[in-house]
């Protein structure tokens, strides 16, 4: 089974104020900047730079309008002129404006501006259709209700981002776990967008057992992807995004409700009538002999050494591993023991 890495790639290139603490705050800020966007089109001809005080470069769009770039929207402009960021981010600049001027195309084609007032966020062809993460994460919140950030991870990582470029969500649930092949998942889902032509946007569902503080996502089973880029009939992919979260929310439930009929099994079955028996049992499912006694010490103080029972107790012992490895594979043992029961 896969580990899944997209979210601990996120988490370590993310900066502090990218970091939202929940969905409903990460939404607020997209439905935000939604109603505050603005877009307009303007002729490549009325496209130009202008050289402000000593330290600055401001983008025109006509004599009159003048606007601050962010670091995106100022790679865009470098792309369209072909001249590398590099290049000219070492020129003074009454001497970048003189080369933007002479290198930026001057087609019959409009352009894209998209941004707020007094700056543009991006410029973009005709081609480019936009999708605001505020629809995405619409989607989200209806069908995703029972879904929620996983455990905080390193550097207060919460898995909920949102920068000028783009947005990443990654969400669980973690009272869904159910038994696929006689082991334990949960299911989960990362989902993203870009409003400005950063990233592609798109939707990945899986089920997990584990996620550890780097936001690694452990033994994914039943993965499923799907992304499209921002071309022509773009807002047709909420509609699938929609759809894959729903089969993940619908194969939850049907799950869950048969994962509880095993657990219901498991609290009546008994691996042993007494200490001696259980240990047995434990040792003959590939339990180490410490271990076994340990979980047979702790089921015996709850009264019995029903499967359930010892499940737990071997869940407790896990949580004192210090390394995600070993710990992953000592909780998959612990999940097998339930197959016991059916």
């Amino acid at each position: 089974m896969p580990n899944l890495t997209r979210a601990s790639q996120e988490l370590f290139r993310r900066t502090p104020d990218e970091c939202y603490p929940s969905l409903s705050v990460l939404n607020q800020h997209c439905v935000w900047q939604k109603q505050e966007s603005l877009e307009f089109w303007i002729p490549p001809k009325s496209l130009g730079t202008r050289a402000i005080d000593t330290d600055r470069l401001m983008l025109t769009a006509s004599s009159d309008q003048t606007f601050e770039m962010n670091d995106w929207s100022f790679s865009q402009l470098c792309r369209l002129a072909g001249v590398a960021k590099d290049t000219i981010n070492r020129l003074t600049p009454d001497t970048a404006d003189r080369v933007l001027r002479e290198t930026l195309p001057r087609g019959n084609k409009p352009l894209q501006l998209f941004g707020e007032i007094g700056q543009v966020r991006s410029i973009h062809p005709p081609s480019y259709q936009r999708l605001y993460n505020a629809d995405v994460l619409a989607v989200v919140a209806e069908f995703a209700t029972d879904f929620e950030p996983p455990p905080q991870g390193m550097n207060g990582a919460t898995g909920l981002y949102a920068g000028e470029q783009d947005m990443f969500c990654f969400l669980i649930d973690p009272a869904g776990w159910a038994e696929i092949g006689g082991e334990a998942f949960a299911p989960g889902f990362f989902v993203w967008n870009s409003e400005v032509g950063g990233r592609s946007v798109g939707v990945q569902t899986f089920w997990f057992q584990a996620v550890c503080q780097n936001h690694i996502v452990w033994d994914a089973a039943e993965v499923v992807e799907f992304t499209r880029k921002h071309t022509r009939n773009v807002h047709e992919s909420l509609g699938e995004i929609r759809r894959i979260i729903e089969a993940l929310v619908k194969k939850r439930d049907e799950r869950r409700d048969g994962f509880a009929k095993v657990i219901e099994a498991a609290m009546q079955a008994k691996l042993g009538d007494d200490a001696e028996e259980a240990r047995k049992a434990l040792a003959s499912e590939g339990i180490a002999r410490k271990l076994a006694k340990r979980a047979v010490e702790i089921a015996q103080e709850q009264g019995s050494f029903t499967i359930f029972s010892l499940v737990d107790a071997l869940t407790r012992i896990d949580r004192e591993v210090v390394y995600v490895g070993d710990r992953t594979a000592a909780d998959q043992k612990a999940s097998q023991l339930l197959a016991l029961a059916v």
